[in-house]
């Protein structure tokens, strides 16, 4: 019999109702007026115990005339206070209000007109307990329609087979809009059948019809027999809940989880995309990642920027193009877009515009290798603040084209620091990586030396001028979302079916959002005084095969039977984990709490640029093993890994 039932439950008999066309005003309004129609001639006969269209006792109107009375009444307050503008399926509460103050004023004006007519013409036009009497099953009967067809078409539209069942995760004020919402719209992409709360003390309990489950092993089970697979969990619920560990039980169940944007706190300056309001959304791993919540202070970011002229290097990159969005809130004079890539420079400046018509963006084409072309950048802008996001990443490429590496990540750097200085912009900010720590790659280490450069840089200037420019360097891992980082890397594999590749079963690296980072990178440019090198707190690292797992399993797939796992081993250059900070290395609390600074090992200036100089003319010469020879030397504890440079650590 539960089979059958449940044979029914899961058919498409019930499909079409939630499609199902609104029934028009003036098919709501007949109804209503059958309904009072009854109401009156049931108060007639209660009053006077017969029913008879003749019916005239002495002192009152014939029966068919009192009737006409109240019909044009009732009618003029239908349309006073427009009850037949609602849908009866989705009747709320103001609905009930609306029909309640239309049948309370057209007993009201009867007894006024009662009275008038009575005190004029010496009878009534009909009996004031006919009035008290169909007042209340007048209301009574349009109640009962409009809840009745509420009820009906929920209980229709909880056994239709056209939207994937749902549980929702929350039983606030969050999760019971969700619900409303799902069950409001005729098109709902899911149908809510449950809530789940996992702070619930006493049981079997529902709320809008739908019974509260409590989160255990039975609620799972339940979930498998009525083929409930999402589970939406609603924003309140998100920001009470660590998702990282409270969402993984839903993962390991093969549960999907939805959920609807913005679950997470924003600063007040950020923007909203408002189109993205009220949509049930497939949650992202980047919501699973245990990160730090990120607060800055924005009035100090605003001092350094308002008004100024912010350079930007690398402006249409992942990190460069955050950096502009977040820059432009602080009312620069003007920003300047430097890139050297030039249809991702026109997309940037075109979204930009219609953005912010408001903000005055230059885009400049212009690579950080050639001096000359940056020199008349300079010149003309004269730029105040200058983030340098410029720069090639990618470290297995980089480990084939060491010379390349060095020539845009160490003369890049010097060219733009060596400009800045000349033309005394006020603010340098570069932005590095964790790969510069014990570096074991050609990446890591030409970013190692551009961090070596600006900070002995600065220590030369200052000591002669206390108002030189301020070299700051940012220190972060892996951004997520950014070109060609592991998470959209996943993403592709898994929407062509697999396989997933992972290097290897015990990597692990750390991650953090780009705004994040830019938020961090920001307040950083706030706190420097010159010469540190900024490490951000990355939160606890991850391990890749379980991030590869999750996200397979977020994508409505079973690791390693519908979507396989293929390790492929080390790529050149890469090592199992990251360090933020080299072991000899120490840190410095600030006032941001995310914000640490990395004491490190000071070099003399004229000493690094005399290395720097001939490393860059090596490089320009073609003799990788010759620059890298000389990398190692600048950089003592690089030492290769996984690479052919192995060889000249012995």
């Amino acid at each position: 019999m539960l089979n059958k039932r449940n044979e029914i439950q899961n058919s498409d008999i019930f499909a079409h109702i939630p499609d199902s066309t609104y029934l028009p005003r003036w098919g709501v309004l007949l109804i209503d007026i059958v309904l009072i129609s009854v109401a009156f001639w049931t108060s007639l006969w209660i009053g006077y115990g017969a029913f008879s269209y003749s019916f005239h006792p002495g002192g009152v109107l014939p029966a068919w005339q009192q009737y006409l009375i109240v019909l044009v009444i009732q009618t003029a307050c239908f349309w006073l206070f427009h009850t037949y503008s609602g849908i009866l399926r989705y009747s709320t509460f103001i609905d009930t209000i609306k029909s309640l103050f239309a049948v309370l004023s057209c007993g009201i004006v009867l007894l006024i007109f009662n009275y008038a007519y009575n005190h004029l013409a010496e009878h009534q036009l009909l009996l004031n307990t006919l009035i008290a009497t169909y007042i209340p099953i007048a209301f009574v009967l349009l109640f009962c329609l409009r809840v009745g067809v509420k009820t009906l078409y929920e209980m229709l539209y909880q056994h239709a087979a056209g939207s994937p069942k749902v549980m929702i995760y929350g039983t606030k004020s969050a999760g019971i809009a969700i619900a409303k919402m799902l069950r409001s719209a005729g098109n709902a992409p899911y149908r809510p059948v449950g809530f789940i709360d996992d702070t619930i003390k006493r049981k079997n309990y529902d709320m809008m019809g739908m019974h509260v489950y409590q989160l255990n092993e039975k609620m799972f089970e339940w979930m498998k027999l009525r083929n409930v697979h999402h589970v939406i969990v609603s924003p309140l619920k998100m920001r009470e809940i660590q998702p990282a560990r409270d969402l993984q039980v839903f993962i390991d169940h093969n549960i999907r989880i939805l959920t609807t944007p913005y679950f997470t706190e924003f600063d007040k300056d950020q923007e909203v995309d408002m189109k993205r309001i009220g949509r049930i959304d497939s949650i992202q791993i980047e919501d699973l990642l245990e990160r730090p919540t990120i607060n800055i202070n924005t009035e100090n970011v605003r001092q350094i920027l308002r008004d100024k002229v912010v350079l930007i290097s690398g402006a249409a990159g992942s990190i460069g193009s955050e950096l502009v969005r977040q820059v432009q809130k602080y009312e620069p004079r003007v920003i300047v877009l430097l890139e050297v890539a030039e249809s991702p420079l026109h997309d940037l400046t075109l979204d930009l515009k219609n953005q912010y018509p408001n903000v005055r963006f230059i885009p400049v084409i212009a690579d950080v290798r050639d001096q000359k072309r940056l020199e008349q950048i300079f010149h003309e802008f004269r730029p105040d603040v200058v983030y340098h996001a410029a720069a090639y990443k990618h470290v297995p490429l980089m480990e084939n084209y060491p010379n390349e590496a060095i020539i845009a990540n160490v003369l890049g750097t010097k060219n733009m620091a060596d400009l800045a200085v000349k033309y005394k912009t006020d603010r340098f900010v570069m932005i590095s990586t964790d790969k510069a720590v014990n570096p074991t790659n050609i990446m890591g280490a030409s970013k190692r030396i551009a961090e070596i450069y600006v900070q002995s840089l600065f220590n030369k200037l200052r000591q002669s001028d206390p108002d030189c420019t301020k070299f700051i360097t940012t220190r972060f891992g892996n951004v997520l979302g950014s070109n060609g980082s592991v998470i959209p890397y996943f993403k592709k594999q898994i929407a062509a079916g697999g396989p997933v590749t992972v290097t290897h079963p015990d990597i692990i690296r750390y991650f953090m959002t780009i705004p994040e980072a830019c938020c961090l990178v920001l307040e950083a440019s706030t706190l420097g005084k010159g010469g540190e090198i900024f490490v951000f707190n990355m939160g606890r690292p991850v391990k890749i095969l379980d991030l590869a797992k999750n996200m397979i399993r977020l994508a409505g797939y079973t690791p390693g039977e519908e979507i396989p796992i293929v390790f492929t081993g080390l790529r050149p250059g890469e090592k199992l984990y990251e360090e933020l900070l080299n072991q000899k290395e120490k840190t410095i609390p600030t006032e941001n709490e995310n914000i640490l600074v990395a004491r490190v090992r000071e070099e003399e200036y004229d000493e690094v640029k005399q290395h720097i100089d001939a490393l860059i003319r090596i490089a320009h010469s073609n003799k990788p093993f010759s620059t890298v020879q000389l990398m190692k030397k600048i950089v003592p504890e690089y030492i290769s890994n996984n690479s052919i440079y192995e060889q000249l650590d012995k």
